[in-house]
Order: structure tokens, then sequence, then C-alpha cells
């Protein structure tokens, strides 16, 4: 199958046919390189968002798995050294619960606290650009001096 010019300049830029159809409108003082260029921008903004936050939910799921079979092996050592102990009376047991639970509660805080900081990084790679853009759209709309 033969390439045509069109699949060519589609591979060079993401936005070649609204490129050219703004230039055809001629617009005075509409400069799309730089409309070009922050579109660009957000593009690249956007997949570092979610970069970030892929990467911090990747964290989020290992270090999931990593208390889930701490906890697990834990667990089963108490099993094991409460059958083998028949002494083992109630206060010994409800100690047991109460360590095995404020364990649980530690590693929550700390899931949501990995969770949350994925998101606030995620957050602010979008603010900044955001605010680049505000800054952006202000200095071309900004008359010529």
């Amino acid at each position: 199958m033969a390439k045509t010019g069109r699949t060519s300049n589609r591979a060079s830029s993401p936005f070649p046919d609204i490129t050219k159809l703004v230039e055809r409108l001629n617009l005075p003082g509409l400069d799309v390189g730089k409309i070009a260029e922050a579109q660009r921008k957000n593009i690249e903004a956007l997949t570092q968002a979610n970069q970030s936050a892929f990467e911090g939910m990747q964290e989020l799921a290992k270090r999931q798995m990593e208390i889930l079979q701490k906890a697990a092996t834990e667990w089963q050592e108490a099993m094991t050294e409460a059958a083998n102990r028949e002494s083992t009376n109630a206060a010994q047991r409800a100690e047991l619960a109460e360590k095995t639970f404020s364990k649980a509660f530690a590693s929550m805080r700390e899931l949501a606290e990995t969770a949350s900081q994925a998101q606030t990084q995620a957050w602010e790679v979008i603010q900044k650009r955001f605010q680049e853009n505000v800054t952006d759209l202000r200095d071309m709309l900004r008359p010529p001096k």
C-alpha cells in the first residue's frame, strides 16, 4: 500500500489538521505555533500525571500485598502458638486481638497516606500546567507593544 504525505504529517504532529484549519482562518494576532505548543505541553502534563498516578497505584498494590502476606504469616504463627498452649486465657486472646487490630489499622493508615501522596503528585502536575495555560493565554491576549 502506498503511503501518502498526509500520514507522515500526522506522525510529525499530533494536531496537523487543526493547525492547518487555524492557519486557513488567518486570524490576526493568532499564533498557531503557540497554540500547538500549548497543546503539546498539555499532553505532556497529562502523560506525566498519569504516570505519577500509575506509579503510585503500583506502589500501593505492592504494599498491600506485602501487608497481606505479613498479616497472614503472623496470624498463622499466632494460631499455631495458641494451639500449642492449652493455657491461653481470655486476657491473652484479647491482647493478641488488640495487637492484630492495631497493626491492621496502622497498615490501613499507611496505605491511605500512600494513595493520598499519589493523588497529590498527579494533581500538582495538572495544577502547574493549568497555571501555565493561564499565563500563556494572558500573554497571547496582551496587545503587542
